[in-house]
C-alpha cells in the first residue's frame, strides 16, 4: 500500500479515517448499538490499506461527562483487537483541546491531557498528537507542551488543527527552534470548502507540513445520498436543507466523472480530488460499507481535465460553513 511520510518519520496511508462519529451522541447520534458497525468499519479500512485513524479527547460528547474521550476508548480498543496482517501498521492520532480553564497552566496541561488520552487509548505513546484549535494568547505555552511530549517520547509526531497560515508559520518556527518537526495541520477542506487554498496550502508545501482534510465530504452532502426530501437526522438536516438543491450541478458532475473512471461514486471522486491536491482526507466511516467506499478513492487518479472541471464548478457555489478560526 502507498504511504506518505510525515515530518517526524511516521508514514500514513493516502486517506485516513476520522473518528468523530464514533461515540458522539450530540452531533452524530451515536448509541451503543453502533459499536459493532464502527469496529467493522475500522477493520475493513485496515484490510483495504488504511493505517491512519484520527480521534480527539473531546470526541464522544454527550450530556454525560463520563463520555469525554469515548472515541479514544473505541479507537484504542479497535486497534488492540484487530488481528489482520496489518496489525502492526495501525496509527492512531488524537488531539489536545486548549479549553479556557487550561490557559492558566497551559504548558503542563498538555502533559496531563496527553496522559489521560494515553490511558483511554490503552497505549504508552501517541502516533500523532495535535492541538485541536489555536490557544490564542496561550499558544506559545501549548506549543512548548507539544515539544515537551515529543522530547519525552510520549508522541511520535506533533501537529496542529484549524491553524491559519500566519499561526502555522509561527508554530513551525517555535517548534523548529527546539528541534521538533511539525508534521500536520488538520483543517476543513472539500469541494465545498476551499478556504485553505487562499494561503495555507502554499505555506504547508513550503514548510513540509501535510494537510489533513476533515469533513472532506462536507459532512456527507457530497456523497449524493441526500436530497431536500431525504435529509439526514440531527443538526446536519438544518445545514443541508438550504444547500442540497443548490449543488445539484456539482453532484451531477461527480456522478458523470465517476462513471468515466470505472463507476466510482461521488464520494470517491470527491476524496480523489483532494488527494490530487496533495492532501490527506480523513472521512468518517460508521459502517464497513462506508469504509469500503472511502477506500475506493485510492489506487487511481483523476485526469487533469476532470480535476480542472471540478475546480471550476465547485467555485460557483457558496462555501460550506467552516471554523471561524481559519483566518485568526
Amino acid at each position: 500500500s502507498e504511504r506518505i511520510k510525515l515530518a517526524g518519520g511516521i508514514s500514513v496511508s493516502p486517506i485516513g479515517v476520522g473518528a468523530w462519529s464514533w461515540g458522539d451522541r450530540l452531533f452524530w447520534g451515536y448509541d451503543d448499538s453502533q459499536e459493532a458497525g464502527a469496529k467493522e468499519a475500522f477493520s475493513t479500512a485496515v484490510d483495504l490499506g488504511v493505517n491512519f485513524f484520527d480521534t480527539a479527547e473531546v470526541y464522544g460528547a454527550s450530556a454525560d461527562p463520563s463520555t469525554w474521550g469515548y472515541s479514544e476508548v473505541l479507537c484504542g480498543r479497535f486497534a488492540r483487537e484487530y488481528e489482520g496482517p496489518s496489525q502492526d501498521e495501525v496509527l492512531v492520532a488524537t488531539k489536545f483541546a486548549p479549553l479556557p480553564h487550561r490557559i492558566f497552566d497551559s504548558r503542563k496541561s498538555v502533559s496531563r491531557a496527553l496522559r489521560a488520552s494515553l490511558e483511554r487509548l490503552g497505549t504508552d505513546r501517541v502516533d500523532l498528537y495535535q492541538l485541536h484549535w489555536p490557544g490564542f494568547f496561550a499558544d506559545a505555552a501549548f506549543w512548548d507542551g507539544l515539544a515537551d511530549a515529543y522530547e519525552a517520547g510520549l508522541v511520535r509526531a506533533v501537529g496542529v488543527s484549524n491553524y491559519s497560515e500566519k499561526r502555522l508559520r509561527a508554530v513551525h518556527k517555535a517548534l523548529a527552534e527546539r528541534g521538533v518537526p511539525l508534521a500536520t495541520n488538520q483543517v476543513q477542506y472539500s469541494l465545498l470548502h476551499r478556504n485553505p487554498e487562499q494561503a495555507l496550502v502554499q505555506a504547508c508545501r513550503e514548510l513540509d507540513v501535510k494537510i489533513l482534510a476533515y469533513s472532506p465530504l462536507a459532512q456527507g452532502i457530497l456523497t449524493g445520498r441526500y436530497s431536500a426530501s431525504n435529509l439526514p437526522t440531527g443538526p446536519r438536516a438544518s445545514i443541508f436543507k438550504d444547500r442540497v438543491n443548490e449543488i445539484t450541478p456539482l453532484l451531477t458532475a461527480l456522478e458523470a466523472i465517476g462513471k468515466a473512471n470505472g463507476d466510482k461514486t461521488p464520494a470517491q471522486v470527491s476524496l480523489n480530488w483532494l488527494m490530487c491536491k496533495g492532501v490527506i482526507p480523513i472521512p468518517g466511516a460508521r459502517t464497513a460499507q462506508q469504509a469500503r467506499e472511502n477506500c475506493g478513492a485510492m489506487g487511481w487518479k483523476l485526469s487533469a481535465e476532470h480535476e480542472a472541471e471540478l475546480d471550476a464548478l465547485s467555485l460557483s457555489f457558496s462555501q460550506f460553513p467552516g471554523m471561524p478560526l481559519e483566518t485568526a
